[in-house]
């Protein structure tokens, strides 16, 4: 019940923001890059909490989601030891709602329906600028968090042993929002010999798990995409190792933030967080979750810095209009795949 009444919400919000968290946002002395319906006066660059006690929430049930950056069923069931952790730990049910989109996510968060999210890097400033999210931690292992690095994968057949082999070639990108499937490309190519929508067209695959078999498949000549969901993939089977060959990769960027919304009430956010910071992964979990074991703590004034730097290096900005746009091509990309699902080999008309 609760999963159809979030989806249905979702679908309807994300033509349509909440405009009644506008009207009733309080006066601010700053707002930085947050949307008006938000404040940031201790300029650490996340929304503030309500001061007014009536406008902070205590529901009775918590609703978590994770990014929709691979299959978001795959996670439904790896992430169950951890929302029965949270039943547990914060003493309220704890669902976990699954999504298809990034702009769903985003907007679920917006809009009041979702509480705690893990949400991909790039639409991680999305939501903080237009939903109020505050990114608290980051998985990791016993040495620290985990970051990922911008792979440029091709086929291990394949002639392609530099970026700039790549021009006039099949490349697939993720989505216009992604930083490793899309932005951080566009800042780091061009000095490199290769410059996207120039030296070859950008071909948007829809996710990061698409690049990939689309690459495995030869639908496309090459992708930039996620090392972590890369590696990901190899560890569950889903393809070899061996048929791939990275040509380039980048510096480390921070993976998946995960945040909560920044109107619940202290005492309950306090206690989310240091449910997260207690929980260790069981094996099963962390198999899935490529080694991480643990919750560590990070910021999005500081963690976050090099993937607003890519933004900022082409001109992407995390706005509302941004956002419009990349929702629109999400809804189109999910409308051509429903259109195409019948048509697939397996698959019941």
């Amino acid at each position: 019940m609760i999963r159809s009444t979030l989806a249905a919400a979702c679908l309807a919000a994300i033509a349509a923001w909440a405009p009644e968290a506008v009207a009733q946002a309080p006066a601010c002395g700053h707002r930085g890059a947050l949307d008006e319906a938000y404040c940031d006066e201790d300029r650490d660059m996340v929304a503030d909490a309500p001061s007014d006690p009536a406008r902070q929430r205590d529901p009775s049930t918590l609703v978590f989601a994770y990014t929709p950056v691979e299959d978001p069923a795959l996670y439904a069931s790896q992430f169950r030891p951890f929302t029965d952790h949270l039943t547990r730990c914060t003493g309220k049910r704890t669902v976990y709602f699954q999504v298809t989109a990034n702009a769903a996510q985003v907007e679920a968060m917006r809009s009041g329906r979702l509480h705690i999210a893990g949400f991909s890097t790039g639409p991680t400033a999305f939501a903080v600028n237009l939903a109020g999210a505050v990114p608290f931690a980051v998985k990791g292992g016993e040495q620290g968090y985990e970051s990922y690095r911008v792979a440029m994968i091709v086929r291990a057949d394949s002639p392609f042993q530099s970026l700039t082999d790549l021009r006039g070639r099949r490349v697939a990108h993720t989505s216009a929002t992604s930083n490793s499937g899309n932005l951080a490309p566009r800042a780091f190519f061009p000095g490199l010999g290769l410059t996207p929508d120039t030296d070859y067209r950008v071909i948007f695959s829809g996710g990061h798990d698409r690049s990939v078999m689309g690459v495995n498949a030869g639908d496309y000549d090459a992708a930039p995409v996620a090392s972590d969901v890369y590696n990901r993939m190899i560890g569950r089977g889903q393809v070899r190792r061996e048929t791939f060959r990275t040509i380039w990769e980048s510096a480390p960027f921070p993976t998946s933030s995960f945040a909560l919304a920044h109107d619940l009430r202290p005492e309950l956010a306090a206690r989310i967080r240091q449910c997260f910071f207690d929980f260790r992964f069981p094996d099963a979990m962390r198999r899935d979750l490529g080694g991480n074991d643990r919750f560590w703590p990070a910021t999005y004034l500081r963690d976050w810095e090099p993937v607003r730097q890519v933004a900022d290096a082409v001109n992407a900005p995390y706005n509302r209009a941004a956002f419009d746009a990349e929702a629109a091509r999400e809804r189109a990309a999910e409308e051509r795949r429903r259109q195409q699902a019948p048509q697939q080999p397996g698959r019941a008309p």
